[in-house]
């Protein structure tokens, strides 16, 4: 079994910068693709970013693409979601998701690959 426990989230205005985190615990961390999930009021869960386990492959959504940055840190089992130019719509609640053993041709922006989720963090951006 794997947790993940998310942190860093908060009120911020339009235009400036939070840096969420997720640490996890339990089985082998380098063996997961992680990813930062989300949601908005009223609003599906959607895909925001990830990272493979070597940490040298992500990927965004369209939406983030330019201000956020997916980072890992296999050593303290920890990945950060840098936001930066946070819009009034990023705001939501932020997930962090851990897919174990990805299978071939697994789909990292595709929500159903996770095996384990944490219990996210509420960011909320002020106009």
């Amino acid at each position: 079994q794997v947790q993940l426990v998310e942190s860093g989230g908060g009120l911020v205005q339009a235009g400036g910068s939070l840096r969420v985190s997720c640490v996890a615990s339990g089985r082998a961390f380098g063996r997961y693709t992680m990813g930062w999930f989300r949601q908005g009021p009223g609003k599906d869960r959607e895909f925001v970013a990830a990272v493979a386990w070597s940490g040298g492959t992500t990927y965004y959504a369209d939406s983030v693409k330019g201000r956020f940055t997916i980072s890992r840190d296999n050593d303290k089992t920890t990945v950060y979601l840098q936001m930066n130019s946070l819009k009034p719509e990023d705001t939501a609640v932020y997930y962090c998701a851990a897919d174990y053993l990805p299978r071939s041709g697994a789909q990292p922006t595709v929500e159903s690959e996770y095996d384990f989720w944490g219990q996210g963090t509420q960011v909320t951006v002020s106009s």
